[in-house]
């Protein structure tokens, strides 16, 4: 069994949570719960490949394992009942990036994009710094905490200019696994129009609470004929210094663009160490430790939800059904934004991605990492408990 209370110390190891607090935040005394990586070690059995690698001190130029392939495929169908014949996958140097290489292959600038916030903000900055046009098609609010989409208002700002849509699948920062009826719904709409729809799915193996990802291309020949899917083990092993990520395009056509330009500039070639750090998280040992993973963060969940409910009740923490980011909707304490984002900076000397940075519909609301020894979490709510008291308290 893993422990997942230790706390490891990331101080100078360049760890972005920690090296750009004061830039980003004003100031370095915060605890960092904000960015999508875990503050658990990385998997042993990871480490140990990669040390095993290393012992042998020559780092020349390596081909791609023949085995890196089949396990991507067979982990994929083991975890999620999709069948992906290897020729479909390839590497890419991180979602991002590979979002950033569709735009320039499959779109011209001044075209359009559409995004349903409030999501991942990269989905939109990526776009625009690209020269395209981002169509918002903002998420519906529903009773309970979650969002649904939009199809009336997705018909109404769709016009010929829009040629991509990126979809969180499982959605950032929600933590929603789109449902099958929802993803072939949104496949016939995109489809009909010639849209490509880009599934960042690098959250899918981390369902928790007995829920299930679907894979977009996975609902219809539709989906299949007119998506990209992205996926990476890197969220849920927390290697995400190791770009480990791969795509999966079952349209012929499609893939023959991408993937010939891809290759024509050498992109498609991983790096050294991403096979062998892939290679044992989809390992019998990497379900294990996966499992194990999940159900610690599934308690941090719910003793999140708790302390809330008995401490803050002005906060609601919306249940997600995925990962390890919690979507707290804060509108219940009254504060403008800017004075939210204060108490918890300021404040609490908590340091949580702003809800408003996830686009329309964000404000109100902070995202906070959970994938963290209890201790610190524990911490963090403490200190957010007595910022809130104080702030009842000056009223």
């Amino acid at each position: 069994m893993t422990d997942f209370n230790q706390i490891v110390n990331r101080e100078h190891t360049g760890a972005l949570k920690l090296e750009v607090l004061r830039e980003r935040y004003g100031r370095s005394d915060l605890l960092p719960l904000w960015v999508a990586d875990m503050d658990f070690a990385t998997p042993p059995f990871i480490t140990e490949a990669l040390r095993r690698r290393l012992d042998h001190s020559l780092y020349g130029y390596t081909i791609t394992p023949p085995e890196l392939w089949p396990t991507v495929s067979r982990w994929i169908e083991q975890h999620h009942g999709w069948h992906v014949p290897t020729e479909w996958l390839t590497f890419i140097p991180g979602i991002v990036k590979g979002i950033g290489m569709v735009l320039n292959v499959f779109t011209q600038p001044g075209d359009k994009v559409i995004i349903q916030p409030p999501v991942y903000h990269p989905f939109r900055l990526t776009p625009e710094g690209n020269g395209r046009e981002v169509v918002y098609n903002p998420l519906r609010e529903v009773e309970g905490g979650s969002y649904e989409m939009d199809f009336d208002n997705l018909a109404a700002v769709t016009d010929d200019r829009c040629k991509v849509l990126i979809l969180s699948n499982p959605h950032n920062p929600a933590g929603i696994c789109w449902d099958a009826a929802t993803l072939r719904r949104l496949a016939a709409f995109c489809h009909e129009r010639g849209i490509l729809v880009i599934s960042d799915e690098i959250h899918g193996d981390m369902a928790l609470s007995g829920h299930r990802h679907v894979p977009f291309v996975s609902v219809s020949d539709e989906a299949a004929a007119c998506s990209i899917t992205f996926g990476a083990p890197s969220k849920t092993f927390n290697i995400a210094g190791i770009v480990s990520s791969y795509a999966i395009v079952p349209d012929a056509a499609l893939r023959h663009r991408f993937y010939g330009w891809l290759q024509a500039n050498e992109l498609d070639e991983p790096t050294l160490f991403a096979p062998i750090a892939t290679l044992a998280a989809f390992s019998p040992e990497g379900e294990q430790w996966r499992r194990e993973m999940l159900e610690y963060v599934q308690g941090n969940v719910q003793y999140l939800t708790d302390y809330l409910s008995k401490h803050l009740p002005e906060i609601k923490a919306w249940q997600p059904q995925a990962s390890f980011l919690v979507w707290l909707d804060c509108r219940g304490l009254g504060l403008s934004h800017d004075s939210l984002v204060s108490l918890f900076v300021d404040k609490a000397r908590l340091a949580l991605n702003d809800g408003a940075m996830f686009g329309p519909g964000g404000a109100g609301f902070m995202r906070i990492n959970v994938g963290t020894p209890r201790a610190l979490l524990t911490q963090a709510l403490h200190r957010l408990h007595e910022a809130v008291q104080s702030l009842e308290e000056g009223k």
